[in-house]
């Protein structure tokens, strides 16, 4: 997965922005990207430590003191135009306890495994007192958890671990908390 996000840096915005091989994403789609990108400038302004920055395309919207971490030195230059970046690991944060008010991380936790995610829950609130988690929610015709063949610009195909989720059972993973944004396409969670 690290040498897949490594490689896709130069064109994962791509996906974000419907162009090159994401080109036929439907209007729906494009449409609630822009109403999740508007609701992430609303979050309250917070020192946030955004966990999986990648490119910094959520990131940049986050209001406060934000510090980008991504495992990924192609991700990290370009999300540095946007804010502080800190090459890690997002299951063993490089930072002492309680360094962030907020985790926040955009389509990394649907692609962790179980130990993963343990880890970095524990890690997440170790380092601060609330965690927002953006990812794939569920919907018709998509599994809940499944192996996804990707292409690259480059031809290049790669096996990607991938799960959706409505906001109810991303809560119950996460142990409490709360919807804050439930679409067809995006969920945003926010748990203490």
């Amino acid at each position: 997965m690290k040498a897949y996000y490594d490689t896709r840096a130069p064109e994962y915005d791509d996906w974000w922005l419907a162009e090159g091989l994401h080109a036929s994403a439907p209007t729906e789609w494009k449409k609630e990207r822009d109403d999740l990108v508007d609701f992430i400038r609303t979050l309250r302004p917070k020192r946030t430590l955004d966990v999986a920055c990648g490119t910094g395309f959520l990131t940049r919207h986050l209001s406060g003191d934000v510090v980008g971490l991504d495992q990924s030195p192609r991700m990290l230059e370009l999300a540095g135009r946007y804010v502080e970046v800190v090459r890690g690991d997002g299951v063993a944060l490089p930072f002492s306890d309680g360094s962030f008010e907020r985790v926040f991380t955009s389509h990394f936790y649907g692609h962790l495994e179980e130990d993963e995610r343990v880890g970095f829950l524990a890690e997440a609130r170790r380092v601060a007192s609330e965690l927002v988690v953006a990812d794939a929610a569920l919907h018709g015709g998509s599994e809940r958890e499944e192996w996804q063949e990707r292409e690259l610009n480059d031809g290049s195909r790669w096996e990607v671990y991938k799960r959706y989720f409505s906001p109810d059972s991303l809560l119950e993973e996460l142990g409490g908390g709360e919807t804050l944004f439930a679409g067809h396409w995006f969920v945003v969670v926010r748990s203490p």
